[in-house]
C-alpha cells in the first residue's frame, strides 16, 4: 500500500513538472521554414530584374548576396551577385549550385541565370 501512494505520489509530481513542456510543430520560424521564404523572396524578386539596372539597385531589390565575385575583363568591371533560388540537399549549407546568379558589368545589369553567368 505504501508503496503505492509513493508511485502515485511520483507519477503526480512527474506529471506536473512535465505540463510546462510544450513541442511546437506550428508555424514557427524554424530554419527549414526561413530559407524556404529567402528562396521564394528571391525568386520573385528575380522577375522584377531589369537590363541595365545599377548594383545599388540589384541590391535595394535582392538585398545582400549569398556569394559575390568580382573582376576585370576587357577593362570592364564585372560584379557576379549569387542569391539562393533552389535548394539541392538539406546539409543547412548555401552552396553557389543553390543560386542564381546576377551578372553585373560597368555598374549594369547583363544578364542573370546560368546562361548569363557562363558567357561572360
Amino acid at each position: 500500500m505504501k508503496t503505492r501512494l509513493i508511485g502515485l505520489v511520483f507519477v503526480g509530481v512527474a506529471s506536473l513538472g512535465l505540463s510546462g513542456c510544450v513541442i511546437n510543430l506550428g508555424e514557427g520560424d524554424s530554419d527549414w521554414n526561413h530559407w524556404e521564404k529567402t528562396q521564394s523572396a528571391n525568386r520573385d524578386n528575380l522577375t522584377k530584374l531589369n537590363l541595365g539596372m545599377s548594383q545599388d539597385q540589384v541590391k535595394v531589390l535582392m538585398g545582400d548576396a549569398d556569394f559575390y565575385e568580382a573582376y576585370m575583363k576587357d577593362d570592364k568591371e564585372v560584379h557576379v551577385l549569387f542569391y539562393r533560388t533552389q535548394r539541392t540537399k538539406g546539409d543547412g549549407k548555401t552552396t553557389k549550385d543553390e543560386c542564381t546568379p546576377v551578372v553585373i558589368s560597368n555598374n549594369a545589369v547583363v544578364g542573370w541565370g546560368e546562361k548569363a553567368y557562363l558567357s561572360i
